[in-house]
Protein backbone atom coordinates (compact mmCIF):
# COMPACT_ATOMS: atom_id res chain seq x y z
CA UNK A 1 0.00 0.00 0.00
CA UNK A 2 2.73 2.20 1.07
CA UNK A 3 4.74 1.52 -1.79
CA UNK A 4 2.12 2.15 -4.64
CA UNK A 5 1.48 5.09 -3.34
CA UNK A 6 4.95 6.25 -3.24
CA UNK A 7 4.97 4.81 -7.06
CA UNK A 8 2.39 6.82 -7.07
CA UNK A 9 3.89 10.28 -5.67
CA UNK A 10 7.39 10.28 -7.62
CA UNK A 11 5.67 9.80 -11.16
CA UNK A 12 4.08 12.84 -9.99
CA UNK A 13 6.86 14.41 -8.59
CA UNK A 14 8.75 13.78 -12.37
CA UNK A 15 5.63 15.64 -13.66
CA UNK A 16 5.55 18.66 -11.07
CA UNK A 17 9.73 18.67 -12.16
CA UNK A 18 8.86 19.78 -15.71
CA UNK A 19 6.30 22.22 -14.43
CA UNK A 20 9.03 23.46 -11.80
CA UNK A 21 11.25 23.96 -14.63
CA UNK A 22 8.99 25.51 -16.90
CA UNK A 23 7.90 27.69 -14.76
CA UNK A 24 11.18 29.04 -13.57
CA UNK A 25 12.48 29.52 -17.24
CA UNK A 26 9.08 31.72 -17.67
CA UNK A 27 10.08 33.53 -14.62
CA UNK A 28 13.88 33.54 -15.30
CA UNK A 29 13.15 34.99 -18.92
CA UNK A 30 10.53 37.64 -17.64
CA UNK A 31 13.28 39.13 -15.62
CA UNK A 32 16.79 40.88 -16.29
CA UNK A 33 19.61 40.60 -14.35
CA UNK A 34 19.33 43.42 -12.20
CA UNK A 35 16.37 41.80 -10.17
CA UNK A 36 17.05 38.18 -10.47
CA UNK A 37 18.52 36.76 -7.92
CA UNK A 38 21.32 34.85 -9.16
CA UNK A 39 21.96 32.93 -5.97
CA UNK A 40 18.66 30.96 -5.49
CA UNK A 41 18.28 27.17 -6.24
CA UNK A 42 15.51 25.16 -6.10
CA UNK A 43 16.49 21.34 -6.46
CA UNK A 44 14.63 17.62 -6.44
CA UNK A 45 16.36 14.64 -5.64
CA UNK A 46 14.36 11.08 -6.79
CA UNK A 47 15.83 8.92 -3.71
CA UNK A 48 15.89 4.77 -4.96
CA UNK A 49 17.18 2.40 -2.63
CA UNK A 50 20.54 0.72 -2.18
CA UNK A 51 21.62 -2.55 -0.74
CA UNK A 52 17.92 -3.86 -1.32
CA UNK A 53 16.63 -1.97 1.19
CA UNK A 54 12.94 -0.88 -0.21
CA UNK A 55 14.00 2.91 0.77
CA UNK A 56 12.68 5.27 -1.26
CA UNK A 57 11.88 9.31 -1.42
CA UNK A 58 12.07 12.06 -2.48
CA UNK A 59 14.22 15.42 -1.62
CA UNK A 60 13.36 18.98 -2.02
CA UNK A 61 16.05 21.87 -1.61
CA UNK A 62 15.39 25.39 -2.21
CA UNK A 63 19.00 27.11 -1.53
CA UNK A 64 19.38 30.98 -0.91
CA UNK A 65 22.84 31.95 -0.67
CA UNK A 66 24.12 29.40 1.99
CA UNK A 67 20.54 29.04 3.40
CA UNK A 68 19.00 25.63 2.69
CA UNK A 69 15.36 25.00 2.78
CA UNK A 70 15.77 21.22 2.91
CA UNK A 71 12.29 18.76 2.79
CA UNK A 72 12.70 15.00 2.88
CA UNK A 73 10.05 12.36 2.68
CA UNK A 74 11.21 9.18 2.43
CA UNK A 75 9.74 4.82 3.17
CA UNK A 76 10.69 1.52 3.53
CA UNK A 77 13.54 2.29 6.20
CA UNK A 78 14.23 0.38 9.33
CA UNK A 79 11.47 1.44 11.56
CA UNK A 80 12.38 3.34 14.70
CA UNK A 81 16.50 2.94 14.23
CA UNK A 82 18.17 6.51 13.85
CA UNK A 83 19.03 6.80 9.93
CA UNK A 84 22.01 9.29 9.53
CA UNK A 85 21.34 11.39 5.87
CA UNK A 86 24.00 14.14 4.84
CA UNK A 87 24.83 15.99 1.32
CA UNK A 88 27.58 13.89 -0.20
CA UNK A 89 29.86 16.54 -2.11
CA UNK A 90 32.68 16.24 -4.32
CA UNK A 91 32.14 13.31 -6.20
CA UNK A 92 30.42 12.24 -9.74
CA UNK A 93 27.35 13.30 -8.77
CA UNK A 94 25.53 10.15 -8.86
CA UNK A 95 24.87 6.99 -6.74
CA UNK A 96 26.15 3.57 -6.85
CA UNK A 97 25.77 0.65 -8.50
CA UNK A 98 26.17 -2.55 -7.02
CA UNK A 99 29.02 -3.14 -9.00
CA UNK A 100 30.79 -0.78 -6.37
CA UNK A 101 30.35 -3.86 -3.42
CA UNK A 102 34.26 -4.07 -4.24
CA UNK A 103 34.99 -6.96 -1.09
CA UNK A 104 32.17 -9.01 -2.34
CA UNK A 105 30.08 -9.01 1.25
CA UNK A 106 27.08 -8.13 -0.76
CA UNK A 107 27.27 -4.25 0.60
CA UNK A 108 27.76 -1.05 -0.90
CA UNK A 109 29.26 0.15 2.16
CA UNK A 110 29.64 4.45 2.54
CA UNK A 111 33.32 4.04 1.23
CA UNK A 112 32.66 1.86 -1.18
CA UNK A 113 30.18 4.43 -2.90
CA UNK A 114 32.26 7.46 -2.02
CA UNK A 115 33.66 7.23 -6.24
CA UNK A 116 29.72 8.35 -7.32
CA UNK A 117 29.02 10.70 -4.43
CA UNK A 118 31.67 11.90 -2.85
CA UNK A 119 32.22 12.65 0.64
CA UNK A 120 29.88 14.48 3.35
CA UNK A 121 29.52 17.90 2.87
CA UNK A 122 26.45 18.88 5.54
CA UNK A 123 24.72 16.92 7.67
CA UNK A 124 21.06 16.99 7.83
CA UNK A 125 20.63 16.85 11.64
CA UNK A 126 17.32 17.52 12.89
CA UNK A 127 18.92 19.92 15.53
CA UNK A 128 22.27 21.62 16.32
CA UNK A 129 25.10 21.20 14.37
CA UNK A 130 25.21 20.47 10.25
CA UNK A 131 28.86 20.18 9.60
CA UNK A 132 30.88 16.97 8.28
CA UNK A 133 32.10 16.69 11.79
CA UNK A 134 28.10 15.31 13.09
CA UNK A 135 28.29 13.11 10.10
CA UNK A 136 27.33 10.24 12.89
CA UNK A 137 25.66 12.20 15.45
CA UNK A 138 23.37 9.15 15.52
CA UNK A 139 20.76 11.19 18.41
CA UNK A 140 20.38 14.38 16.13
CA UNK A 141 18.99 11.92 13.14
CA UNK A 142 15.45 10.99 12.11
CA UNK A 143 14.58 7.75 13.99
CA UNK A 144 12.04 6.80 11.01
CA UNK A 145 8.62 6.08 13.01
CA UNK A 146 6.81 2.75 11.16
CA UNK A 147 9.38 3.07 8.41
CA UNK A 148 8.86 6.81 7.53
CA UNK A 149 11.73 9.58 7.46
CA UNK A 150 9.86 13.52 7.10
CA UNK A 151 12.34 15.71 7.86
CA UNK A 152 11.87 20.00 7.08
CA UNK A 153 14.51 22.57 8.28
CA UNK A 154 16.19 25.51 7.37
CA UNK A 155 19.72 25.16 7.83
CA UNK A 156 23.04 27.04 6.81
CA UNK A 157 25.22 25.09 4.46
CA UNK A 158 28.89 25.95 4.20
CA UNK A 159 30.38 27.37 0.95
CA UNK A 160 31.35 23.89 -0.86
CA UNK A 161 27.97 22.34 -0.65
CA UNK A 162 26.31 25.14 -2.01
CA UNK A 163 28.52 25.41 -4.48
CA UNK A 164 27.96 21.67 -5.22
CA UNK A 165 24.30 22.19 -5.07
CA UNK A 166 24.28 24.89 -7.72
CA UNK A 167 26.38 22.64 -10.00
CA UNK A 168 24.16 19.97 -9.38
CA UNK A 169 26.70 17.78 -7.64
CA UNK A 170 25.33 17.42 -4.48
CA UNK A 171 23.76 13.98 -3.85
CA UNK A 172 21.43 12.79 -0.74
CA UNK A 173 21.75 9.86 0.97
CA UNK A 174 20.31 7.94 3.54
CA UNK A 175 21.72 5.59 5.58
CA UNK A 176 20.90 2.84 7.97
CA UNK A 177 19.63 -0.84 6.62
CA UNK A 178 18.74 -4.23 7.95
CA UNK A 179 20.42 -6.68 5.57
CA UNK A 180 19.80 -9.59 7.68
CA UNK A 181 16.34 -8.79 8.35
CA UNK A 182 16.53 -9.12 12.18
CA UNK A 183 14.73 -6.21 12.94
CA UNK A 184 17.97 -3.95 14.11
CA UNK A 185 21.20 -2.95 13.34
CA UNK A 186 23.11 -5.80 14.05
CA UNK A 187 25.90 -8.22 12.26
CA UNK A 188 29.18 -9.28 12.83
CA UNK A 189 30.83 -7.08 10.22
CA UNK A 190 31.41 -3.30 11.92
CA UNK A 191 31.35 -0.07 10.10
CA UNK A 192 34.68 1.16 8.51
CA UNK A 193 33.56 4.66 9.55
CA UNK A 194 33.48 3.54 13.12
CA UNK A 195 33.89 0.22 14.20
CA UNK A 196 32.27 0.61 17.33
CA UNK A 197 28.63 0.25 14.66
CA UNK A 198 27.76 -2.17 12.43
CA UNK A 199 28.51 -2.07 9.27
CA UNK A 200 24.60 -2.04 8.70
CA UNK A 201 24.17 1.16 11.09
CA UNK A 202 26.40 3.12 8.34
CA UNK A 203 25.58 1.24 4.89
CA UNK A 204 23.54 3.77 2.58
CA UNK A 205 19.86 2.66 1.89
CA UNK A 206 18.63 5.30 -0.16
CA UNK A 207 20.33 7.52 -2.65
CA UNK A 208 19.80 10.55 -5.01
CA UNK A 209 20.99 12.89 -7.19
CA UNK A 210 19.42 16.31 -8.50
CA UNK A 211 17.12 15.24 -10.99
CA UNK A 212 15.46 18.78 -11.50
CA UNK A 213 18.07 22.32 -11.02
CA UNK A 214 16.36 25.50 -11.56
CA UNK A 215 18.11 28.78 -11.06
CA UNK A 216 17.67 32.32 -10.64
CA UNK A 217 13.65 32.84 -10.83
CA UNK A 218 12.82 29.40 -9.23
CA UNK A 219 9.14 29.32 -7.62
CA UNK A 220 9.54 29.27 -4.08
CA UNK A 221 5.98 27.44 -3.17
CA UNK A 222 6.16 24.88 -5.59
CA UNK A 223 9.54 23.82 -5.16
CA UNK A 224 9.16 23.66 -1.57
CA UNK A 225 5.99 21.60 -1.33
CA UNK A 226 6.47 19.30 -4.11
CA UNK A 227 7.86 17.15 -2.00
CA UNK A 228 5.58 16.43 1.31
CA UNK A 229 2.58 17.52 -0.56
CA UNK A 230 2.15 14.77 -3.05
CA UNK A 231 2.73 11.95 -0.81
CA UNK A 232 0.05 13.66 1.48
CA UNK A 233 -2.52 13.57 -1.40
CA UNK A 234 -1.76 9.59 -1.04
Amino acid sequence: MHGKALRTGLGLAAAAGLVLAGSATASADQSDGRHGNQDRTVTVFKLDELNDSGARGIGVVKLNGNQADVRIFASGLLADHPHAQHFHIGGAGQCPTSERDTNGDGIVSTVEGQPDYGSIGTSLTTSGDTSPASGLAVDRFPTAPNGFVRYDRTITVNDESAQNLRAGNAVIVLHGIDANNSGTYDGDAPSELNPALPLEATAPAACGNQTVLVGAGADRGLGLNLGLNLFDRH
